[in-house]
């Protein structure tokens, strides 16, 4: 209906260009079923989509949740002689990474050595997080060592993707050692990096870790603790049982101008349950 409107106004014919630029604006809006309503709408127009054009759309469906139906536009694309780029990969790895479909997402890593397509930073990044999502911290570790092994540099979405792998899969001192990496690399840790290695700490038990990460994230890194860095501290609090830890941290956090959330509270009355 805007091509239409456009088009009566200005006396201008859509094109192949102003419909992946239309694509791509919904992509960022997060509105998948606008984006391939204007798809097909190009398609009934008697347009080809290009690669750019496929790859927008895809990467609308992976933000929209709709892993199965990117998957779909990837075959399309071929079906149609299309050959997918880095760009195009890397948002279906997304996609099924969102959707929790590690599996599909190294299959599709593997399909890109096939077609003798590099894998970037980006497309790696989404393999990883693709493996963080389904739990495997094993296979995320691996694709790390891919990463510096093929002469990547990791960077800050990598390593806290492994951490995150490391949080969820038990394995603190993994993720405390990515860390410490990632200092030795310069690397700069942001407000996740700490969210998963407190949160790591906490669930292995150990909580003066925890605390101490805390203490040092204000040192180290350039970003400050923000709540769900306290929400990770107070839940290591209640992991360990320590109430009057988790109080102190709310006090903190006042101070701080830092409003608690429905998470804090949460956590804060699980530590005061275990305490």
């Amino acid at each position: 209906a805007l091509f239409e409107a456009v088009s009566f106004k200005y006396g201008l014919t859509p094109n192949v260009v102003t419909y992946s630029a239309a694509i791509s604006a919904c992509e960022k809006g997060v509105r998948w079923q606008k984006a391939l309503s204007l798809l097909e709408e190009m398609l009934g127009r008697g347009l080809n989509p290009d690669v750019r054009t496929f790859s927008a759309a895809l990467s609308a469906c992976g933000k929209g949740g709709e892993w199965e139906r990117a998957m779909g536009l990837l075959d399309e694309m071929r079906a149609r002689g299309l050959t997918p780029d880095v760009i195009t990969y890397s948002a279906a790895m997304s996609a099924c990474g969102k959707a929790g479909q590690w599996e599909r997402a190294l299959s599709l890593l593997e399909d890109m050595r096939k077609y003798d397509l590099t894998p970037d930073i980006i497309t790696y990044n989404a393999a990883l997080s693709a493996c963080e999502k389904g739990g495997r911290w094993d296979r995320a570790l691996a694709l790390l060592e891919q990463v510096r092994a093929v002469g990547l540099t990791p960077d800050t979405i990598t390593y806290n993707a492994a951490m995150s792998a490391c949080d969820k899969g038990g394995k603190w001192e993994r993720a405390l050692a990515l860390l410490e990496e990632m200092g030795k690399r310069k690397v700069t840790p942001d407000a996740s990096t700490y969210i998963a290695a407190i949160s790591a700490c906490g669930k292995g038990g150990k909580l003066e870790k925890a605390l101490a990460l805390l203490e040092e994230m204000g040192k180290r890194s350039k970003v400050a603790p923000d709540v769900a860095v306290f929400n990770a501290t107070i839940s290591a609090c209640e992991k360990g049982g320590k109430v009057d830890q988790a109080v102190a941290l709310m006090a903190d956090m006042r101070k701080r101008e830092l409003t608690p959330n429905a998470a804090t509270f949460g956590a804060a009355i699980a530590a005061c349950a275990a305490g």
